[in-house]
């Protein structure tokens, strides 16, 4: 979908913020357990270790034997367990610039996009896969709403474009190559460094493939193209009419 834009901002911030809760409880129990000065404990990747030796307890070890000793100091923690609540992050907007390219055949209207590349800026990307995907069916739901989606009522006020049937939704063969690139600017508004990237797709599709439709029909004098550029609309306007 295009929504979730600050999802990753949101829940990325608190996971951030209580995770080095846990380090500090982390650190605290493991000087106990390892037997060394809370100063002294480091972590990295998912251990517990005293500086410059190579005693060490991993996190999930270190949870279970607080969850089960039974002789634990009174100033030790008895788990790693945090409640926390994160306080709304500022907004952190995205910046990109997406290139449609589309052909236009004159003689039955047929608008195809051809290629379609993207150039983001979200910040922090934690799921790449993620994020392309977002950007790929936003632009999908952009081609759709500029060639092909409508909302049809006769006469008495019925809608007769109520299905799949009738109602033109984008379908793979609509999908055109896409070229994804990121080029980050970390944000200073939340941990992560994450900016919203849900509405990004279609946000930028619509404008995109406009352009490239008026774009490729100037030559017939067209500088203006209302949407959906259904193939009866571009015909009319590529042949005069």
């Amino acid at each position: 979908g295009t929504g979730g834009s600050k999802s990753t901002m949101a829940s990325g911030s608190a996971f951030i913020e209580a995770s080095e809760q846990v380090i500090e409880i982390g650190k605290r129990a493991a000087s106990h357990l390892l037997e060394a000065a809370v100063s002294d404990i480091e972590f990295s990747r998912g251990a517990f270790a005293v500086a410059g030796t190579d005693r060490s307890i991993g996190v999930i070890e270190l949870a279970k034997r607080l969850r089960t000793a039974t002789n634990l100091p009174e100033d030790c923690p008895k788990s790693l367990d945090v409640s926390h609540v994160h306080k709304a992050s500022p907004s952190a907007y995205p910046n990109g610039c997406h290139v449609a390219e589309v052909e236009v055949d004159p003689e039955t209207g047929m608008v195809a996009v051809v290629r379609y590349t993207l150039m983001n800026d979200f910040g922090t990307v934690v799921n790449p896969m993620i994020v392309e995907g977002q950007g790929h069916g936003g632009v999908m739901q952009a081609i759709g709403q500029a060639l092909l989606e409508r909302v049809v009522f006769d006469d008495e006020g019925q809608l007769i474009t109520g299905s799949f049937a009738d109602y033109a939704m984008p379908r793979a063969e609509e999908a055109p190559p896409f070229a994804v690139h990121n080029r980050p600017t970390i944000t200073k508004t939340n941990p992560l460094g994450a900016k919203g990237c849900g509405e990004a797709g279609c946000a930028g599709g619509l404008p995109s493939v406009m352009n490239a439709l008026v774009d490729a029909l100037k030559e017939r004098g067209v500088s203006h193209v209302n949407m959906p550029a259904t193939p009866e609309v571009v015909w009319r306007l590529a042949n005069g009419m």
